[in-house]
C-alpha cells in the first residue's frame, strides 16, 4: 500500500525550529503530498516559522496563543475563510517553566501546575472543539504528542508527565466523542529528542544517551520515523486506527530494566 495524502489539508501547530518534531512531521506530509498550514505564537516564533511554511509550499500562518479564547477563535476563522474543510491538525504544543524541570516534583507550584496543564493538555481539546466543526462531514485525524514520563517516573519531567498523562486521557475520550462523526484522534509518544522543548529538562543529554543505549533497536527516534508515523495515522491507511499512543521510541517502553550490559 502506497500511503498519500494528496488532497488531504491540515494545520500543524507546534513549529519552533527545523528541529521540532511538529516540522518532521510538516515535511513528511508535505512529502506525502499534504497541503499545510501553521501556527506560531508572536513574532520571535514568526521569523523562525515563516521560512519553513514556505519551503513547503504554505502562505497560510496564523498566530495563535492556545490559552486565549479569542485568539482561537480568530485563527480558525481565519482558516476557515481559506480552507471551508480540514483533514487533519497536529497538535505539538506544550509548556512547562524550566526551573520546575528539574529537581523534586514536590516542589511544583499551583501556578505552574494549572499554567502547565492548560497550555500542555486543556488547549488539546480546545483545538479539537474548534476543529471538529471543519471535519464533522467527511471526517479526519487529529495528532497530538505526548511522552512516556506519563506513566513513568523520567527524572525532571516533573509536572510535564502529569500534563502528558491528562493529554493522553483526553486522546481517549475525544477519540470516543469524535468517532462517530470519523473523527479520529491519536498520539504518537517518541523518545526523548533533541529539540528545543526536549533540552528544557533537566538532564536531557543524559537522559538522550541512556534510551540510546538501552532501546531495543539501539537507537532513539528520529524526525523521519515520528513523521512517517504521523502520515500513516492521517492518511486513509489509517482509517481504523483511533485512540491510541503510538511509540516510536525504538522499543524502549517495552523495557523493565536497561539492557544487561548497562546493568
Amino acid at each position: 500500500m502506497t500511503i498519500a495524502m494528496q488532497g488531504k489539508r491540515g494545520l500543524i501547530m507546534g513549529v519552533a525550529n527545523d528541529r521540532s518534531i511538529a516540522w518532521g512531521i510538516a515535511r513528511a506530509m508535505h512529502e506525502a503530498g499534504a497541503e499545510l498550514a501553521f501556527s506560531y505564537q508572536g513574532e520571535n516564533f514568526a521569523k523562525r516559522v515563516e521560512p519553513l511554511a514556505a519551503s513547503v509550499g504554505s502562505d497560510l500562518l496564523l498566530d495563535v496563543d492556545v490559552t486565549d479564547d479569542a485568539s482561537l477563535d480568530a485563527a480558525f476563522a481565519a482558516l476557515a475563510e481559506r480552507w471551508p474543510t480540514i483533514d487533519f491538525v497536529v497538535h505539538a504544543v506544550a509548556y512547562s517553566d524550566k526551573s520546575e524541570l528539574t529537581g523534586r516534583f514536590l516542589n511544583t507550584s499551583r501556578a505552574n501546575f494549572k499554567h502547565s496543564l492548560e497550555i500542555s493538555a486543556y488547549s488539546f481539546i480546545e483545538v479539537a472543539r474548534r476543529a471538529y466543526p471543519m471535519m464533522k462531514d467527511q471526517g479526519g485525524c487529529l495528532l497530538t504528542l505526548t511522552y512516556q514520563g506519563s506513566n513513568k517516573v523520567v527524572p525532571n519531567y516533573n509536572v510535564m508527565g502529569v500534563a502528558k498523562a491528562a493529554l493522553e486521557s483526553a486522546t481517549r475520550y475525544l477519540a470516543n466523542d469524535l468517532g462517530p462523526d470519523g473523527i479520529r484522534v491519536n498520539a504518537i509518544s517518541p523518545g526523548p529528542m533533541k529539540t528545543l522543548a526536549g533540552a528544557a529538562i533537566g538532564g536531557a543529554r543524559k537522559t538522550f544517551r541512556h534510551t540510546e543505549l538501552n532501546a531495543p533497536m539501539r537507537a532513539n527516534a528520529t524526525l523521519e520515523a515520528i513523521g512517517g508515523t504521523a502520515v500513516y495515522l492521517a492518511s486513509d491507511a489509517g482509517a481504523c486506527t483511533s485512540g491510541e499512543i503510538i511509540h516510536v521510541d525504538g522499543g524502549y517502553h517495552v523495557l523493565g530494566m536497561p539492557q544487561a550490559e548497562n546493568l
